[in-house]
């Protein structure tokens, strides 16, 4: 993916906390040391209208799992031909967006642009208010003569309070870029998006909230075993296949589309595929530090109060206190949906 600017058009930075502790105990322990995490929870992600026309399996943002922290909602999107995301404003916190299959174009009030390719990822902090749209590139599949759907995931990550009002930022981060490390003797393979695997770390700066973020591959009879920082809340989601999580309490299958949310006590996670399953699993694995601060969110506005809510409303109306922009603002990606 290419964007114009994006990492450097903003007149405010802030250096990201690292996502890799540098002394924890969880971390400092072996593979074969650690104590698994049970799992707090399993459930299918449902499927839901979004957007103009879109479809996406929401787990986090709904009334199974809300509010998370720091982790606010996850979509896994697949867009059909003639959908999209067209121009939607956010303030106060970040999304981090993972292209899994196709691609998809973005643009935003203030002059950036570009396109996510298969595999790449954009980390966008809205901070004090950003409006922008999202929308899925189709093309033309020579071999079926259709256009298939675009695939992706979607996680917002709540800012801590004193961001709020930072000015957005972008980080984009292509598909060659991310580290990968293979485990088990070749059956499993992980994609270190951000945080750590097998001794080998991520690039930084990604997200301002520490946040860990792992696509793991897993063969059948193979077996992923991860430690993950303490006190950090953890969740996977199964994006093809299904997999066997171990705890010390006990053994979950948990199927395709299913969030499968761990508790906080243990060191790590143990994920397995079945020796007789017919196909490789696929998930990704998510950890966040928690954010000690009240939500308050309304749609794409996520703050501390009701008060900060209402004039987050009145500011996008008004195209004021970050919204200036957005005045007589439209996105041309949009307007080439209504065409």
């Amino acid at each position: 993916m290419s964007y114009t600017n994006t990492t450097t058009a903003t007149t405010t930075s802030f250096a990201s906390l690292h996502a890799v502790p540098a002394s924890d105990p969880s971390l400092s322990k072996s593979l074969d040391a650690m104590i698994p995490r049970n799992l707090q929870t399993h459930f299918l992600a449902n499927e839901q209208s979004e957007g103009a026309g879109a479809r996406v399996r929401r787990s986090i943002g709904t009334p199974k799992l809300k509010n998370f922290s720091p982790f606010l909602m996850l979509d896994h999107f697949r867009v059909a031909k003639g959908a999209g995301f067209p121009d939607h404003p956010h303030r106060g916190q970040e999304t981090i967006t993972y292209m899994l299959k196709g691609k998809t174009d973005h643009e935003d009030f203030a002059g950036h642009k570009g396109t996510l390719e298969e595999g790449d990822l954009q980390f966008m902090t809205a901070g004090r208010g950003i409006v922008h749209a999202e929308m899925p590139r189709h093309e033309l599949d020579p071999a079926t003569g259709d256009y298939p759907p675009v695939e992706g995931m979607q996680l917002w990550v709540d800012l801590p309070k004193n961001l709020k009002q930072c000015e957005p930022r972008y980080r984009d981060l292509k598909s060659g870029e991310i580290p990968s490390v293979s485990m088990d003797e070749g059956r499993v393979g992980v994609k270190i998006i951000s945080g750590m695997a097998n001794g080998t770390e991520s690039l930084r700066e990604l997200a301002y909230t520490p946040v860990w973020l792992l696509d793991v591959n897993i063969r059948p009879g193979g077996t992923f075993k991860q430690q993950l920082p303490s006190g950090f809340n953890a969740f996977a989601y199964v994006i093809k296949g299904s997999v066997q999580v171990t705890g010390t309490a006990n053994d979950t299958h948990v199927p395709t589309h299913h969030n499968a949310v761990f508790e906080q006590a243990g060191d790590g996670v143990v994920i397995g595929n079945d020796p007789d399953a017919d196909e490789a699993a696929q998930l990704i694995l998510v950890a966040g530090l928690p954010l000690d601060q009240k939500i308050v969110q309304y749609g794409p506005f996520v703050l501390n109060s009701p008060e900060e809510v209402y004039q987050a409303i009145a500011d996008y109306q008004g195209y004021t206190n970050g919204f200036e922009r957005a005045a007589n603002w439209e996105s041309e990606i949009g307007r080439r949906m209504v065409r």
